[in-house]
């Protein structure tokens, strides 16, 4: 009771909005960060799209170890949330049957009430997605349960929707049943309301309530007992499948070190694109982290994401429950919202991928992920304006940087295959927040003049020297992803005294010790160069206001790639005389 006093108070477990674990808050119970609106729903079909997975891994024919639902409750207002309906439309069509709705549906928002931006039959509207769905009055106690009881042993392949009409703000008459409720404008009948219900203390709890739920502790006591004694039957019957369980429910993965063992040279000799180098890199990690998954927005032969020998999640076709790639279709939103459900559940560790310009209609997912600090992976392909032929609407350009501004979001641009390893290697090592990994369309040149291990190691530390000076160091050339190819090729051209920095990851570098930054930039060094085939301002802590930032501050235009980075600047050749006239 103390705690709840505590209320959005410094430092109490109980926030203004319920936060998952995390370094900041650790509220036991709380089983999602939750506050933006829709994104709750949605991650409850992430939960549910879990439960359904260690169904199918791990019960048996002859013993049933997970039977969960997820239930979860929103209002009006997360509905209205477009996030909602892709949340929605996956759900049905994929057959989460053990996802509960309860939508209390008051016919409030907050600025006025519900008629007066909307005229849809919600009701009719998740009918149509494929939903059951069965409209009660929400203050009737035991219509709510008898119903919700039907909704958890109804295994009929549709997700359920309990719409309880209900009355907001009841017993307080002056604001019941209108918006003025939901804000402040009903505190002012508190007191009164609550003395006309016999409580005459702020934060008080009748003892009846307490008693009652003592009495659900204890069932819920002999339940749990009851289910001990079927894992351990099933433990000793299934000793595969009990390790592995085991191993997720820790959330054990290998090292750095046993990954890059176990994964050989992806690309010696070779040019290819990062993404190609990733369709590679994501088998390898899906073999050595069981509990990775992966998922797509409807580009996975373009993204080059998939799990070969991973199946498909799902209801009919070829997919199945144990799957491991997931269609989450053209709902990029969506697609967000379902992963860190599926990490909030805690079994497994998901990714999904889109086209990199494409990643902010899920900005809002990734924020939350990052403040909850879940072990997310967002695999974002065609990372520039060497898209090309598609256009600006297809060629970001200022998005790396909007991501990077994120707290506790990795961005990691790696500039070769062997970079590439030590992005995914790195994204499966993190237990404290998400990855994003920024992938080329186009080849790129695969840098064998630096050790595999050099490139690979470099990546979790943020960023390491690619090319060491001979001499005494005049000059240092910064870049990421595609873009250090040119710097090493200027850097030959420019003498003895230039170092080139390959930095594919800001956060990790930042994160490294003095010692460690110092000796890859030296301050005693102020002649530094950057090159980003993107919006180039977070360059500047590392090169300094005195210091130059060969960019893209504009956005592209249709044309083959390569004309288009020619163009906008992105070759060796227009380095190479950008850094002789800094000189």
């Amino acid at each position: 009771m103390e705690e709840v006093k505590n209320f959005r108070q410094h430092h109490s477990m109980t926030p203004g909005h319920p936060e998952f674990p995390n370094s900041e808050h650790n509220t036991p119970g709380i089983e999602a960060t939750t506050g933006p609106l829709g994104q709750g729903v949605v991650n409850a079909a992430g939960a549910a799209a879990a439960q359904k997975m260690e169904q199918a891994m791990f019960n048996t024919k002859d013993y049933t170890l997970f039977d969960s639902v997820t239930v979860a409750l929103c209002g009006d207002g997360c509905l209205q949330e477009g996030v909602s309906a892709e949340g929605a439309a996956f759900a049905a069509h994929e057959g989460l049957d053990n996802l509960i709705i309860i939508y209390d549906s008051n016919d409030v928002t907050l600025d006025k009430m519900a008629e007066y931006t909307q005229s849809e039959d919600t009701a009719k509207r998740y009918e149509a997605y494929g939903w059951e769905v069965v409209t009660i009055d929400g203050h009737d106690i035991n219509a709510v349960k008898s119903t919700l009881d039907k909704f958890r042993s109804s295994k009929n392949g549709k997700p359920k929707l309990l719409v309880c009409k209900t009355i907001i703000g009841k017993g307080i008459d002056e604001v019941a049943g209108t918006n003025a409720a939901h804000g402040e404008a009903g505190v002012k009948y508190v007191a009164e309301s609550k003395k006309r219900l016999g409580l005459t203390e702020p934060w008080q709890v009748s003892q009846d309530t307490y008693k009652h739920f003592e009495s659900v502790q204890k069932r819920n006591d002999a339940k749990y007992n009851a289910w001990k004694d079927t894992y351990n039957a099933w433990k000793s019957a299934n000793a595969d499948k009990a390790a592995l369980l085991e191993k997720l429910q820790k959330k054990e993965t290998p090292s750095a070190e046993e990954m890059f063992k176990a994964i050989p040279e992806i690309s010696k000799g070779k040019n290819i694109a990062t993404r190609e180098a990733g369709s590679i890199v994501i088998n390898h990690i899906s073999d050595l982290v069981p509990q990775f998954l992966s998922g797509s927005a409807d580009l996975h032969g373009s993204n080059k994401n998939y799990i070969k020998n991973g199946g498909n999640f799902g209801k009919g076709f070829d997919k199945t429950y144990a799957g491991k790639n997931f269609y989450f279709g053209i709902r990029e939103h969506g697609m967000g919202a379902i992963m860190n459900g599926i990490a909030f559940h805690g079994l497994f560790r998901p990714s999904g991928a889109t086209f990199l310009v494409f990643v902010d209609y899920m900005r809002a997912t990734i924020r939350v992920a990052a403040l909850a600090e879940l072990p997310t992976t967002y695999i974002l392909t065609h990372d520039s304006i060497g898209v090309g032929e598609d256009g600006p609407t297809h060629q970001p350009v200022e998005t790396v940087s909007s991501l990077r501004v994120f707290p506790n979001l990795d961005v990691i641009r790696p500039a070769d295959p062997e970079e590439t390893v030590g992005a995914y290697v790195h994204s499966q090592q993190r237990k404290d927040g998400p990855t994003a990994i920024i992938l080329t369309r186009q080849n790129v040149k695969t840098l064998d003049e630096i050790p595999v291990e050099t490139r690979r190691q470099g990546v979790l530390k943020g960023a390491y020297v690619a090319k060491k000076e001979s001499g005494d160091l005049k000059m240092i050339i910064m870049a990421s992803g595609s873009e250090v190819q040119h710097a090493m090729a200027a850097a030959e051209q420019l003498g003895d005294g230039v170092r080139v920095v390959s930095m594919p990851c800001m956060n990790l570098f930042n994160k490294q010790s003095k010692e460690y930054r110092d000796s890859i930039l030296p301050p005693s060094c102020l002649k530094r160069v950057a090159m980003e085939a993107g919006v180039g301002s977070m360059w500047y802590q590392y090169v300094g206001l005195d210091g130059k930032v060969v960019s893209v501050e504009r956005f592209g235009f249709s044309a083959p790639g390569d004309i288009v980075m020619s163009e906008l600047g992105m070759t060796a050749e227009n380095l190479l005389k950008e850094c002789k006239a800094y000189m």
